[in-house]
Order: C-alpha cells, then structure tokens, then sequence
C-alpha cells in the first residue's frame, strides 16, 4: 500500500471514529432529554434539543431502539423507545404494566390530593382530553399531577389529538370500581358547568 493509500485509509478510519463518538453523544443527549420529557417529542424537536443534525439524530434514535430491545445483545431493558403520534418517547414494556402498577399502588396508598381530585373530575367528565386543556380549565399547570393519576391507575393514554399530536387522557375501569359505579353515566351531571372553567373548580367539586 502507498503512502497516500495509507493517509486515505487512515483519514477515513479517524472520520469513522469520530462520526461514531459524535453519534454516541448525540444518543447520551437524546436519552437525557426523553428522559424528562411528558409528550412525545418529533426526530425536529429532539434535534433542535440537542442541537444535531437530522440525520445524526434519526440515526441515534434507530440505534437506541436497538439497543434497549437488545438487538445486538444489549440485556432488553424494562422501557422501550416507541414512537406514537409522530414522536417518540419512554414507555415501560407491555408486559411490565402490572409490575408496575402494583408497585405504584403499594408505595403510594395515600388518598389523592385536591389537585389530583379536581384533576380526575376534568379528565372524567370531558375526556379525551389533553393536558393542555386540562390546564386551561384548571389554570394551573397539571403535568406531574397526570403523571400521578396514571401512576396510580386512574387515568390512561387514550390516544393523540388529530391536530396537534398531543396525548389525550381519559379514565380507566379502576375509576368506576373505587366510585363503586358501573359506568360514567351514573356521575353527577355537573358537566355544564365546566364548558370553559373561567369561573374555577372548588365551587363544583
């Protein structure tokens, strides 16, 4: 081999490897950020996180879903990256939900809180809804309170907003077997007097 043939070779090996590392740290980000993040995020908004090219991202993201379903004989993790609502996003695997559940239960059997309460009465009454709507009609931000209300098991992601792409949320059976209720039909009509929610909450919970 010549001496340019050899500088070829190894200038392409170094840009391999660097390329590599770059993609590795894009993916450290980009676990960062999905980490703390309530809506699925689309490969734009993830890029514009990390700041990194669309492609870096997309590439990243294609690996770490390998990588946590233990393609390459990585151990398959717990959580899977899937993409929903054109957006991608932590979830706990199918098959872990009642691990986790029983967990969230067993930890937490103290009563919900007014917020949650207030909360749980929006979601049963208008869902599907999105967080944001909730948040409109309670004026006060209400992520970490969703989280508990599906923590708990109160409350699931129903679908995505044709519009928008973000997650609705509407009750789950466990509601109506703690409400001692067979359907939704049999709460208090009180759903008139939550058409905009300018007037508050604490009058009609």
């Amino acid at each position: 081999m010549t001496a340019d043939a050899l500088r070829t070779s190894s200038t392409r090996a170094s840009s391999a490897a660097a390329s590599g590392g770059d993609d590795r740290a894009t993916a450290r980000a980009l676990e960062a950020v999905l980490m703390v993040a309530d809506e699925p995020q689309s490969l734009l908004s993830l890029a514009a996180a990390v700041q990194r090219p669309m492609s870096e991202v997309r590439r990243a993201v294609v690996d770490l879903v390998a990588d946590f379903d233990g393609v390459d004989g990585t151990p398959r993790r717990g959580f899977e990256l899937r993409e929903v609502g054109g957006g991608w996003r932590f979830y706990v695997r199918e098959e872990l939900d009642p691990v986790v559940r029983d967990f969230v239960l067993t930890e937490n059997p103290s009563r919900l809180s007014q917020a949650a309460l207030e909360t749980l009465a929006v979601i049963a009454y208008k869902q599907p809804i999105t967080r944001s709507s909730i948040a409109q009609i309670r004026a006060v931000n209400v992520d970490s309170v969703v989280r508990t209300l599906v923590g708990r098991g109160l409350v699931t992601e129903s679908s995505t907003d044709p519009e928008t792409g973000a997650i609705t949320y509407e009750t789950t059976d466990l509601l109506l077997t703690h409400l001692g209720i067979a359907s939704l039909d049999e709460l208090p009509l009180i759903s008139p007097l939550l058409s905009d929610g300018s007037g508050g909450f604490d009058d009609v919970i």
